[in-house]
């Protein structure tokens, strides 16, 4: 590539948020709009595919354009595009991808395709502060994936667990129905958690001895379930604060204790968590108190770097399209990690 890379547009549809940001020199962030469903989708209590994508042309021109505007440039400005091309939602992941490749070919710009878990790993280095040093084990925890990472540098990262069933913030949605709370129900369960006694009830927390490192969350979900259902039919009262608390400490403690492992097992010295439900605050502080009592380094980004955005896409895109990784005019998206 004889152009410098400057400036990046990122686009993000992987899931049921519609994003775009503008990253100029591979650290300034210039924008970062995020046009989220969660209002829509709430009312079946989780993501609907085919509205998700329907949701996603309606939105994707105004969001780009949004983004672009505060940046205060024009698609012609923009050196490269970066663009989620998996995992996630098929239906979504074309849209993003149609739209990136419908800008830049005619525009001779080159496109880059990001992988969605890679770029959360790397949404640390949007902050300008405690940025983790390679090699790192990094966590990813959101709605639809909790797994375990080795991270050597920005284009080598090596799988070291993940779950076998449910993903920790899908435990969490489903435990929230059970509950008759709100959907999504990581933000509703951590809120009442901190109102009830992480002691009160003793959940299962799954240890995997032949794959320590991978995750299991449906053993914990069942045993809420039966939990609720045995208090109902005694016509007892269902202290829900408790039941929160108690349930979310378990998951604490699963992702903190095999992500530790993975650190101590690789002799890295930082580790990094990253996704939706890394937001979390009884997950942020447990692992920041375990991660400094261990003498290793901790870094997690801003909430709003947590979610799915854009500006992590940008971020692993800049540094994909500077060693020259660029998409095909054939190039198609990909709904699960290979």
């Amino acid at each position: 590539m004889t152009k410098k890379i400057d400036i990046v547009l990122g686009i993000e549809t992987s899931c049921d948020e519609t994003a775009a940001a503008v990253l100029k020199g591979g650290e300034r962030l210039l924008s970062n709009v995020i046009a989220s469903q969660v209002e829509v989708h709430a009312e079946y209590g989780g993501v609907v595919p085919e509205i998700a994508s329907r949701k996603h042309v309606e939105a994707i021109d105004l969001v780009v354009k949004e983004a672009l505007d505060q940046a205060g440039i024009g698609l012609r400005d923009v050196d490269g595009l970066a663009v989620t091309q998996g995992p996630g939602l098929v239906g979504s992941l074309v849209v993003g991808l149609s739209y990136a490749k419908a800008c830049a070919f005619p525009l001779n710009k080159p496109i880059t395709g990001v992988n969605h878990i890679h770029a959360h790993l790397m949404a640390c280095f949007l902050e300008e502060e405690n940025r983790p040093e390679f090699p790192f084990v990094g966590l990813v925890v959101s709605g639809g994936h909790t797994s375990l990472y080795r991270v050597d540098d920005f284009f080598h990262v090596e799988l070291l667990g993940s779950t076998r069933d449910d993903a920790a913030g899908e435990a969490f949605d489903k435990v929230a129905k059970i509950l008759g709370l709100p959907y999504p129900g990581g933000p509703v369960i951590s809120k009442l958690a901190q109102k009830g006694r992480s002691d009160a009830f003793s959940f299962p927390r799954a240890r995997l001895p032949e794959t320590p490192l991978d995750f299991s969350f449906s053993g914990l979900k069942t045993a809420v379930l039966q939990t609720v259902q045995k208090i109902r039919a005694a016509g007892q009262e269902l202290v829900v604060e408790d039941i929160c608390a108690s349930f979310q400490e378990a998951v604490v403690d699963v992702l903190v204790s095999k992500t530790l492992e993975a650190a101590l097992e690789h002799k890295v010295k930082w580790v990094v968590a990253a996704g939706g439900v890394a937001s979390n605050e009884s997950l942020r502080k447990r692992l920041m108190t375990e991660c400094k009592s261990r003498g290793l380094g901790f870094s997690v980004p801003r909430p709003i770097f947590c979610t799915d955005n854009a500006a992590m896409v940008a971020l692993a895109g800049h540094h994909q399209l500077m060693n020259d990784m660029l998409l095909s005019d054939d190039a198609d998206v990909y709904s699960r990690l290979f």
